[in-house]
């Protein structure tokens, strides 16, 4: 019964990125929007578990995630899904050549693959005509970097209450 049960919650907990990234993109709160500063929890989710746990993680769901993100907001088709699968990359990338992860290289790449997205972001946003708040952009992207390593222990928790 023990063996039933283990089995059931490391199911849940392999799920769950996969349940938190889309109901994050059906929600339409990718965006923590505060009154100061507002935080993009999609970029991180999406950056984190495809670091860490690649095999629950695919292309197509995060691809289908962004295509959701996109008709939710109202943006052209494929703008956050382009996004999101830059970030994606980026963090394959990163998984292949880092010996050992850490917070600080996590961060640190994490930088550049927000950068990489947000050019992304901002060249099929400009090309459509779509209107572009640059100060908001520029402070969502500084509060992700901030807020990135709290949502990284949580979700390192998140990991190993699903392993034990």
């Amino acid at each position: 019964m023990t063996y039933f049960h283990k089995q059931i919650k490391y199911k849940f907990f392999n799920l769950l990125p996969i349940l938190l990234l889309f109901f994050i993109a059906l929600n339409g709160n990718s965006i923590i929007d505060l009154k100061l500063f507002s935080i993009n929890i999609h970029y991180i989710l999406v950056y984190y578990f495809v670091l860490k746990k690649s095999e629950n993680f695919g292309y197509g769901l995060i691809f289908l995630s962004g295509i959701i993100n996109d008709v939710v907001f109202g943006f052209p088709l494929g703008v956050n899904a382009l996004s999101l699968l830059v970030i994606a990359a980026v963090a394959t990338y990163v998984r292949f050549v880092t010996v050992r992860i850490t917070l600080l290289n996590d961060w640190i790449t994490f930088i550049s693959a927000l950068l990489l997205a947000n050019l992304v972001y901002f060249f099929s946003l400009y090309f459509s005509e779509y209107s572009i708040d640059y100060m908001h952009l520029f402070t969502n992207s500084i509060f992700t970097i901030i807020f990135y390593p709290i949502l990284w222990f949580i979700f390192s928790t998140i990991s190993r209450i699903a392993n034990s």
